[in-house]
């Protein structure tokens, strides 16, 4: 089985060779020849003197691509245990579109156990017009499968999925809902005027953003689903602009407009809201790809035997039940927050760093020596030489039992680079990150992090962001079962692309990082039309429960004189591990969540815990959200007006 073509090998569990690799600036016995037309013969290091400044995927830049293939490939030659590939299943019919409806939280619209049909109503009620078209297109093909294999699942008409939303009442919207998102058909355009965060989405009209919001070419506007700006503009000049190919030799340095609601970054939201978010980012991406005309297909791999102890070749989930063992809460394995602080005690200003890999003998005893003493605390880390420690990186994220990026999302970021607009390519990257296990997307943020320190040492250490994209793309988007058969013209379209993306991911990272506020806000109107739901459920319950019912009557009479005791405008901010353990904030069109913290933190007496401004955060919970940590520039009287029946809590982050 081949990666690529032309390609002599797998990537498998291997080393360079005895004496090929060497001490930095050492050269391998021999000149590697790339395998495609343009084909030229380049010693070791002859790249490190190129400009910093070169923004673009030339055909020079892609040595260092090819050159790392090949240091894979040789030390795959070098070593005789090889594991079993990863192989990837084709999808009978009608089972691609199964597996998503699933994953989508909607698998109850073909199973034979329907569930909580009225959830699913709830949940399909916030979706987008283009969101709508993607899961009517997936109900429809799963429809059309299960009639041809006479299965008699009671699937609903695609029509009539979405007729809540065809009800005339539903045209008229409810302005005391907090929600941005709209998806009626209505081509009126008044509730472009409605006030707060909120839009229209659903028209074939252009959608201008909130009053006093300019966006730029290069402001990523996360106000309105990404799939229905790519439906406004398909058609027009600007969305034909900076096409993957010619647009790539200018560089775009995206940035997200400020929020006064606040940016939500992955990690600031509760558990039970993040699995809708991921829900939804599922629906957009493909929605997004839909639009675009891109083919977007989950894959699925065969299970395979893998080990269930050590540290290279182990599933991530392994890794961190070990490592939670000794250090509890850890999210990232701690042989790869090792390596990296191995490489960074060094030096990152090295010639060559990432680049030229260390000797395979020395690497390949030290791979065995971290496997039997890691654990026991009795590795000797002064033997490990940094060239060997990025070595060892490296090989750590190629011996996954399944990739970093995942086997389900692996091919659509490889297909990121097909998108249309640099745009497009980085909002389809910032919902593929979201939709990556908690894990991996810990383990790729700190990655990413870790490269971009190497990059800022680039005036030292030659190596650019191209540099860097170059070597770490074959590391992170070659895997076993993902072979290509194709003409060898494929190859070298496969590392410039490839490559692009592990170039944008780096520059980019802190943006992939960002929850857009569309799906904040669809999730927003899920909970408060559940909470409706929930309401009229307790309702009918305290008529057939009356003890209950004058229970919960005398609790509301009791909160009657403390809600009376918060003026308009007024909110109450608990901090129960601070001395100051309470306290009415009065709102104002300028006051941040970062001023409410300082006024707590200034407020120091008794022996209640000290805690400095970085380790606490106010947190939004309840309303229409579960729990949601606020950045500090988050306006409060903003973000009061979208969920006015919140509580405030200062509290440390959970880690």
């Amino acid at each position: 089985m081949s990666w690529l073509p032309g390609s002599r090998g797998v990537v498998l569990t291997a080393y360079h060779p005895s004496g090929g690799g060497g001490a930095p600036g050492g050269r391998r016995s021999g000149q590697y020849t790339m395998n495609h037309d343009n084909s030229k013969k380049t010693p070791d290091g002859a790249s490190f003197d190129r400009s910093g400044s070169q923004d673009s995927l030339d055909e020079l830049s892609l040595d260092d691509y090819f050159k790392e293939i090949e240091n894979i490939h040789e030390t795959r030659r070098n070593n005789h245990e090889e594991r079993e590939a990863l192989v990837v299943k084709e999808p009978d019919e009608g089972e691609l579109e199964e597996e998503w409806l699933k994953e989508a939280g909607l698998s109850n619209l073909f199973a034979e156990s329907t569930g909580d049909s009225q959830e699913s109503m709830v949940f399909l009620s916030t979706l987008t017009r283009t969101q709508k078209a993607a899961v009517e297109k997936r109900v429809e093909t799963v429809t059309q499968t299960l009639r041809k294999k006479n299965k008699h699942h009671q699937i609903p008409d695609v029509r009539d999925i979405f007729r809540l939303q065809s009800d005339p009442k539903e045209k008229v919207c409810d302005e005391n809902e907090p929600s941005a998102v709209r998806t009626t058909e209505n081509r009126s355009g008044t509730q472009d005027e409605t006030k707060g965060s909120k839009f229209s989405v659903g028209t074939n009209e252009q959608k201008t953003p909130p009053q006093d919001m300019q966006f730029s070419e290069t402001d990523l506007n996360l106000e309105i689903p990404f799939a229905e700006q790519a439906a406004n503009t398909k058609d027009s000049s600007v969305g034909k602009m900076c096409k993957s190919g010619g647009g790539d030799t200018l560089p775009l340095n995206f940035r997200l407009p400020k929020d006064k609601t606040g940016t939500t970054k992955i990690g600031d939201l509760a558990p039970q809201d993040m699995k809708k978010v991921c829900s939804l980012a599922l629906i957009e991406l493909t929605a997004l790809y839909d639009v675009l005309g891109t083919e977007f297909k989950q894959q699925k791999a065969a299970k395979i035997k893998t080990k269930d102890s050590g540290l290279f070749g182990v599933p991530l989930s392994v890794l961190l039940e070990q490592d939670q063992k000794k250090v509890p809460g850890t999210k990232i394995p701690l042989i790869f927050q090792k390596l990296i602080s191995q490489i960074e005690e060094a030096t990152l200003e090295t010639e060559g760093l990432l680049r030229i890999p260390g000797v395979a003998t020395r690497v390949k005893t030290l791979c065995q020596e971290l496997e039997a003493k890691f654990y026991e605390g009795t590795f000797n880390w002064e033997n490990v030489k940094q060239h060997d420690a990025a070595s060892l990186l490296k090989f750590f994220i190629r011996e996954l039992p399944q990739p970093l990026l995942t086997v389900e999302y692996l091919k659509a970021f490889q297909d990121v680079q097909n998108l249309p607009t640099k745009k497009q390519q980085l909002q389809a990257l910032n919902l593929l990150v979201i939709l990556l296990p908690e894990a991996n997307r810990d383990t790729l943020k700190v990655l990413l992090e870790f490269l971009q320190r190497v990059i800022d040492h680039r005036d030292k250490n030659k190596m650019t962001l191209n540099n860097v994209a170059m070597v770490m793309a074959p590391n992170l988007f070659t895997f076993h079962g993902f072979g290509s058969k194709t003409i060898e013209q494929s190859e070298f379209v496969m590392a410039a692309g490839t490559a692009n993306v592990m170039r944008f991911m780096i520059q980019h990272q802190k943006l992939l990082w960002t929850i857009p506020k569309f799906l904040v806000n669809q999730v927003r109107k899920q909970n408060a039309e559940s909470q409706k739901k929930e309401k009229k459920d307790k309702a009918m319950k305290k008529l057939l429960k009356k003890m209950a019912y004058d229970r919960e009557k005398h609790e509301k009479q009791d909160k009657v004189p403390n809600d009376a005791d918060v003026p308009q405008g007024v909110i109450r901010v608990q901090a129960p591990h601070l001395s100051k353990v309470s306290m009415a904030i009065q709102l104002t069109e300028e006051l941040k969540a970062s001023d409410i913290v300082a006024r707590f933190l200034s407020q120091k007496s008794g022996n209640v815990q000290t805690l400095k401004k970085e380790e606490v955060f106010l947190y939004e919970i309840g309303g229409n959200i579960g729990e949601r940590c606020l950045d500090d520039d988050t306006y409060m009287k903003d973000l009061y007006q979208l969920n006015p029946n919140a509580e405030w809590v200062i509290k440390p982050k959970q880690s």
